[in-house]
């Protein structure tokens, strides 16, 4: 699969797509709003930053008790149906007078929900396009994440300048329905990946088998790690620049867009091979001059040729994909997605305390610093030429599902 089009010919993929679209648009609009709702009340960084990344801490419970559902729920109902109970928890937290705290306990239950959730998504779109379209089909998904975060941040802090934190989650929610909506419509019923009931004991094993292989751990550790670092610096532009995050927020995903475009659609894979670990170093490295306390303008200049180096991501998961088997895809995808958003909370978590003690600027320096020593830390363990995972050989039962010939695949 070599194309755009080819992509959105393919049976699934624009529901599907549609779908993610108002999820990313309802998640980048409530999060803004809920972080400017916690900082107006608390006047912490470090709640305010927890509210808006905090949640992924829960991936890490989700990531060892529940993860096996991804590949033994059914999709289309699973998809619509997270994104149902999203619209309500958002809805849920523009009560009026609702407690901080009752905030952060809807935050943790959506965040259990949505640590298999990930998996769902991505081994769905793995099913749909086959492994030689995932790369550009995820690709894609990114751009359009960065798209409607740009977007979403800007009209984001429009609403709620001009209205309120609270009617802002609102319109969220309904975001939240509509992607609920789409999947339902446009989806096709599929039986699941794989045979048996999803158990913490199933999770467990397949957790251990995935972690046996060493390029694989590595490959994890990378996704993970890292850019799990940088995320805790965004964690902080709201404490940075109050009145100014959502500038902050879209020029970052900006340079995201431009990485994601250059890394799925310019880039032939022998050069992608090679630079997974500079676009790992650019994350990273611009936000060592935050120790300066740049002006706003500069900071934005600065995290949109960091958020370039997110394209790195899209570079890991290609390697990740040839080494997984078919029938443990959204469990792969999930433990990827989990192991993430959980790195991403714990980094908010401490660059917010960094942050509560020094400052913004100082805590975002330390959080890069350590992001480029884990970078050159794993460097040398990732093996250089790709092998063939023996589980590909002997592959667990799977259900038996619809499957797409190459030719309709593309």
């Amino acid at each position: 699969m070599r194309s755009y089009s080819e992509l959105f010919r393919t049976r699934e993929f624009t529901p599907l797509f549609l779908s993610s679209c108002f999820r990313t648009a309802a998640s980048t609009v409530s999060g803004l709003a809920l972080g400017t709702l916690v900082y107006r009340a608390t006047e912490s960084p470090l709640l305010t930053a927890l509210s808006m990344f905090g949640p992924s801490l829960a991936q890490m419970i989700g990531a060892t008790t529940m993860l096996s559902a991804a590949d033994r729920l059914p999709p289309r109902a699973t998809v619509a149906g997270i994104a149902l109970l999203f619209g309500l928890g958002t809805a849920a937290m523009a009560i009026p007078g609702l407690p901080v705290w009752a905030i952060f306990v809807l935050l943790l239950l959506l965040g259990l929900i949505q640590s298999f959730g990930g998996g769902v998504l991505w081994g769905l779109l793995n099913e749909i396009l086959a492994k030689e379209g995932y790369l550009l089909g995820r690709s894609v998904f990114n751009m359009m994440s960065g798209i409607a975060q740009i977007t979403g941040y800007a009209t984001g802090g429009v609403l709620v300048a001009l209205l309120s934190p609270r009617v802002t989650l609102l319109l969220a929610a309904g975001l939240y329905l509509a992607a609920a909506l789409t999947a339902r419509l446009g989806l096709t019923p599929r039986a699941p990946r794989a045979l048996g009931r999803p158990s913490i004991a199933r999770t467990w094993r397949t957790n251990a088998r995935l972690f046996s292989s060493p390029e694989r751990r590595t490959l994890y550790l990378l996704l993970w790690v890292p850019n799990g670092l940088v995320v805790g610096c965004e964690s902080l532009f709201v404490s940075y620049a109050p009145s100014r995050a959502g500038a902050l927020f879209a020029f970052a995903a900006l340079g995201m867009f431009a990485g994601d475009v250059t890394t799925g659609r310019l880039l032939p894979p022998r050069v992608r091979a090679r630079l997974g670990i500079p676009f790992l170093l650019l994350l990273a490295t611009p936000y060592l001059l935050f120790a300066l306390r740049p002006s706003v303008a500069v900071a934005a200049g600065l995290v949109a040729v960091a958020s370039v180096g997110f394209g790195s991501s899209l570079m890991q998961q290609e390697r990740l994909v040839a080494l997984i088997p078919d029938e443990l895809s959204g469990h792969a995808l999930g433990l990827h997605t989990a192991g993430m958003l959980t790195m991403q909370g714990v980094s908010a978590a401490l660059a917010g305390g960094i942050a509560q003690l020094a400052s913004p600027g100082t805590a975002m320096t330390v959080m890069a610093t350590a992001s480029i020593a884990v970078t050159l830390t794993l460097a040398p363990s990732l093996p250089r030429r790709r092998t063939a995972s023996p589980d590909h050989q002997h592959p667990e039962p799977s259900a038996p599902r619809e499957r797409q010939s190459k030719m309709n695949s593309t």
